[in-house]
């Protein structure tokens, strides 16, 4: 059985001093994390302070980002070897935000992909479309052209520690969710796309979360499918009393 991953991606969001009082709040909170990996996905100067904070705890820290290369001229890039070194276990890669505001491609998510598994990181793979292709019916094939690309080159070992995040755009930050029924067929499908490339005993150890305006009231609906593994929350992770709760409510 997978074990259930939730990941709070605070964005743009908290100075080191806040991210240090949301986990002294937390894990107050929180006294048994078994069943469910908890992972705080923090703004790069918040990783080493927390890092101290959480020595001993059983959440772990993710990066939001990271550059390909391993060093060079690239003003204000953070490598996987830096984010290894802070500590950082696992690393988001992908975000539709990365996507429409800086850039990001296929192909540059499959260089970040081998770059956070040569420096030991795992990586949080986002895949998802936007209204428009949902509305065109699109969403499967571009979602399996996103997973594809994104896996490339990646071994059959290395692929059942990963984490793929399903997300729709049009309902991040939006308020509008996917039905628990319409976020498992797809994520059902990526699972189905990751067997075709790697067999089926590879893809049912796959890690895949929804990510959409997923909260408190929902996660227990959402959890219970059969190919939602965890979530990749937004807004509802900045404040640990929601955290605490989408934690709880994570575990199958």
């Amino acid at each position: 059985m997978r074990k259930p991953i939730l990941a709070g991606n605070w964005k743009m969001y908290k100075t080191v001093s806040q991210s240090l009082s949301f986990v002294e709040h937390l894990q107050g909170l929180v006294d048994d994390l078994e069943g469910v990996d908890a992972v705080i996905c923090a703004p790069f100067p918040s990783l080493y302070a927390l890092k101290s904070q959480l020595e001993g705890s059983s959440i772990k820290l993710a990066a939001q980002n990271l550059h390909q290369a391993e060093e060079g001229a690239y003003t204000g890039e953070v490598s996987a070897l830096m984010l290894q070194d802070v500590g950082a276990h696992y690393v988001i890669i992908g975000h539709s935000e990365r996507r429409q505001y800086f850039g990001e491609t296929d192909e540059s998510v499959n260089q970040k992909v081998h770059a956070a598994f040569k420096h030991g990181l795992l990586p949080i793979i986002c895949v998802g479309e936007d209204l428009s292709q949902r509305e065109q019916g699109t969403t499967k094939q571009l979602v399996e052209e996103q997973v594809r690309a994104a896996l490339s080159g990646v071994t059959a070992d290395d692929v059942t520690r990963l984490v793929i995040a399903y997300e729709p755009i049009w309902a991040i930050g939006t308020g509008k969710t996917a039905t628990a029924q319409d976020a498992n067929e797809v994520c059902a499908h990526i699972r189905s796309v990751v067997g075709e490339m790697y067999g089926k005993e590879k893809a049912d150890g796959v890690r895949i979360q929804y990510g959409g305006s997923v909260k408190p009231e929902n996660i227990e609906e959402l959890m219970a499918q059969p190919d939602i593994d965890g979530a990749l929350v937004g807004g509802a992770s900045l404040d640990p009393g929601s955290f605490a709760k989408l934690l709880q409510g994570a575990r199958k």
